[in-house]
């Protein structure tokens, strides 16, 4: 009957998805590496589940599996511990087993430390043995445990690599089923515009045919972002390199805001910008969401938001930054409101992403991201992007 440790351990060895497998050449590198450390003519890593024993890479024979009784690492792996026997043949444990008797092999030195996972769980060892008795120094014995650690952090950066591949392609299938959902009522808003715009009232009426025209604009350029955005999750979040040219981007930025300019009576000085290499949807929202976070939590301290936005050029690029009058962040909350879910302050509605993202974006384009105070004592938030 298998025990509560034996699940785990088949759960641990299943995430990691390396039994059945060609060895891979990481795996493959580091048993060649235990070996010529500990100098001996063969090593292997063995993943031990409820039966057998699987050699995921070896060195100094083929890489084989054995059942789990045979296994000389079984009796040892789960003590957690390192293990050295220089003849195995007068060892208790492993004198009558068929790797020493020579029923399989005629092994005499033996060595093994454990893979444990991050939770805790041993999955097996890394061993080294040779067919003569022998020693091991303290220095290739310490070597051979902070060997194992490193089979430990491989088969994790697999199983992270998987999990974020499976994530991506969640987040395309989402995206695209959000893409759908959105566009549907989006094409019915810009032809409920067009109607509008083409109907015979409004010939004597100049206001409303320039909002209706500013309307369709802004439905355009969100039918614009919703494509962009669909695609910018297929390609798993690499940012795509086309010329930008900053200042258009920014323009179109504070046409979107208007409403929420007017409202606060904001006032956006933008100065000379550059044209960039980077993603154009990417970029845009980045900024957008800075401007809307200037004016958003300036206006809440009940001042009339006074915004900035000036770049200059650095040794390997430009630096953009978005100054505001607001109330500033906090030294030491400069960094903490980069994390996912974070805010700077509680009275300012939102759910903590923005900054989380813009980062993100920001580093996708091989740029830098922090917060600084503006000259008007408020928030600079500034971020960089290479030549």
């Amino acid at each position: 009957m298998s025990t509560a440790q034996d699940l785990a351990r088949r759960q641990a060895i299943a995430a990691y998805d390396v039994v059945g497998r060609p060895p891979e050449d990481d795996l493959q590198g580091l048993v060649e590496l235990a070996a010529a450390v500990c100098d001996v003519s063969a090593a292997a890593i063995n993943i031990i589940d409820d039966r057998h024993q699987h050699q995921v890479a070896a060195v100094g024979m083929e890489a084989s599996v054995c059942s789990r009784q045979d296994s000389m690492c079984a009796q040892v792996f789960q003590g957690g511990q390192r293990v050295v026997v220089p003849d195995a043949r007068v060892d208790d444990r492993f004198a009558r087993n068929p790797f020493v008797t020579g029923l399989i092999g005629k092994v005499r030195f033996y060595a093994s430390s454990p893979l444990v996972t991050p939770s805790g769980i041993p999955i097996g060892t890394l061993c080294v043995f040779d067919d003569d008795a022998r020693d091991l120094s303290e220095p290739a014995a310490r070597s051979l445990e902070l060997l194992a650690a490193q089979v430990v952090d491989v088969l994790e950066l697999r199983r992270t690599h998987r999990e974020l591949t499976r994530s991506n392609e969640q987040l395309a299938r989402f995206a695209g089923q959000v893409s759908h959902d959105l566009g549907n009522p989006l094409a019915a808003l810009r032809g409920f515009l067009e109607l509008a715009s083409s109907s015979p009232e409004l010939a004597d009426a100049p206001f409303a045919t320039m909002a209706l025209s500013r309307a369709e604009l802004a439905a355009d350029r969100m039918n614009a972002l919703v494509v962009d955005l669909l695609e910018y999750a297929r390609v798993g979040g690499k940012a795509r390199r086309t010329a930008v040219d900053l200042g258009a981007v920014v323009a179109a930025v504070v046409e979107d805001l208007d409403a929420q300019l007017a409202e606060s009576g904001a006032t956006v000085h933008v100065g000379e910008l550059p044209e960039v290499t980077g993603d154009e949807t990417l970029l845009r929202a980045l900024l957008q969401n800075l401007l809307a976070n200037a004016v958003k939590f300036t206006a809440a301290s009940g001042v009339a938001p006074v915004v900035s936005v000036a770049c200059d050029e650095i040794s390997d690029g430009w630096r953009v930054a978005v100054d505001d009058n607001g109330p500033g962040v906090e030294p030491q909350d400069r960094e903490r409101v980069f994390g996912l879910m974070e805010r700077a302050s509680s009275t300012v509605d939102g759910v903590g992403i923005g900054l989380s993202t813009c980062r993100r974006i920001v580093e996708a384009h091989g740029g830098l991201m922090g917060i600084d105070e503006s000259g008007s004592g408020g928030a600079s938030v500034w971020f960089t992007l290479p030549g």
